[in-house]
């Protein structure tokens, strides 16, 4: 469910224009700018978390047999991602990045959660700020899609959804995945941090942005920017509320105080990671509140979420310059279209033929780099793993 509400804001995103005629920014786009690719980072963090064990993570031959499944994974996720990047269409893809960002995430799968909280915590200080100086060293990637321009190096920094930064989301999904999700408990805990965590990095970017001078001092050092010039004009009253492309200028470390949108500051990771927890504490409190009768509301959602790789897909597919399936000019209309179709079609696809034809492509992939790494297909719960699986499956 809090899949396919973070593919809805990503679509949002997508169609309207951030930019109305009179100036001010479009309210999907304030809702879901930065916070819906997020939200599906984190949440591809908790994916993996439950595919792995749960609370209690795999070990031994039953870990290396899953990060043989999750490699597996992130390859398909790379080459889709740069095939769908050579389409002429609006969206800037995001599947290779998150094929890098599964690499990474699965050298942690072993972890619990509190070693993944403390690693998402200082990811969110501190790989934006190692991003910075790393980034000073080589020039600025333009803003394309990635395998144009030093493939690693724009996945890992200099591209509109850096892999280093954005680690502090998949520790965070993978921390939050170890958590025992079934409590009603920790739904509420979910949605209050959340929530505190968003409005705090919110508010606190303010406030030392503004003993830091304020945006003067960014704005004067934009001066000359080939990269980032065009930022100068109405840096305070678009730019900061509009976002930026993954990264923030590297001549002022006062960027790093900025709460904005895809600008990948401790303060925009803070921000979107609350929000991101808010959603999913929420969506896990809708479902055990709500009564049967409301089924039919989110299990629709349900279904598109099961299914995100490929409606994604078809999404980015449907935008191309030239497609038939752009029959309106009307982002409102556009939008509804693509919403409507995917819940529907999901709908209809998941009670007649089960998983999506990507998502079962990823699942084969997964089952064969599981076999290979693991020397044999290992079941879905480890029957040698740990001693504490025993325990807790005899608890059960």
């Amino acid at each position: 469910m809090a899949r396919s509400l973070a593919l809805i804001g990503m679509m949002s995103v997508h169609i309207f224009p951030a930019v109305r005629p009179d100036g001010s920014l479009h309210p999907a786009y304030l809702l879901a700018a930065g916070r819906s690719a997020a939200l599906f980072a984190t949440l591809a963090g908790v994916g993996l978390a439950l595919t792995t064990g749960g609370q209690q993570p795999y070990a031994g031959r039953w870990l290396r047999a899953a990060r043989g499944g999750v490699l597996a994974r992130a390859g398909l996720l790379v080459v889709l991602g740069l095939l769908l990047g050579q389409l002429d269409s609006p969206p800037l893809v995001i599947l290779a990045y998150y094929g890098l960002l599964f690499v990474v995430a699965a050298a942690f799968l072993g972890l619990s959660a509190r070693p993944l909280f403390a690693l998402a915590a200082l990811a969110a200080v501190a790989a934006p700020v190692l991003s910075q100086w790393l980034r000073s060293g080589i020039d600025p990637t333009p803003i394309t899609e990635p395998g144009r321009h030093h493939l690693l190096v724009q996945l890992a920094l200099t591209g509109t959804y850096p892999v280093l930064p954005w680690t502090t989301y998949a520790f965070l999904g993978l921390a939050v995945g170890r958590l025992d999700l079934r409590r009603t408990s920790t739904a509420v805990r979910l949605l209050l941090a959340g929530a505190v965590a968003a409005v705090a990095a919110t508010v606190l970017s303010a406030r030392l942005l503004s003993a830091a001078g304020g945006v003067g001092p960014l704005r004067a050092s934009l001066a000359g920017d080939q990269f980032f010039g065009f930022l100068r004009a109405d840096l305070d009253t678009r730019w900061l509320r509009e976002g930026l492309f993954g990264t923030t200028p590297t001549d002022d470390w006062r960027w790093l105080l900025i709460c904005t949108p895809h600008s990948s500051t401790p303060f925009d990771l803070l921000h979107t990671a609350g929000t991101s927890l808010a959603v999913l504490g929420a969506c896990l409190l809708a479902v055990r509140l709500l009564p049967a009768a409301a089924r039919g509301i989110y299990l629709p959602l349900a279904a598109a979420g099961s299914m995100t790789l490929t409606l994604y897909s078809l999404h980015v597919v449907a935008l191309t310059r030239g497609s038939p399936l752009l029959f309106t000019r009307d982002p409102a209309t556009l939008w509804c279209s693509h919403v409507v179709v995917a819940i529907v079609l999901a709908s209809v696809w998941r009670s007649t033929v089960g998983r999506g034809p990507l998502e079962w492509l990823a699942a084969r992939l997964d089952r064969t780099g599981r076999r290979v790494a693991g020397g044999r297909e290992p079941l879905d719960q480890p029957v040698d793993g740990p001693r504490r699986d025993g325990a807790a499956r005899a608890a059960r």
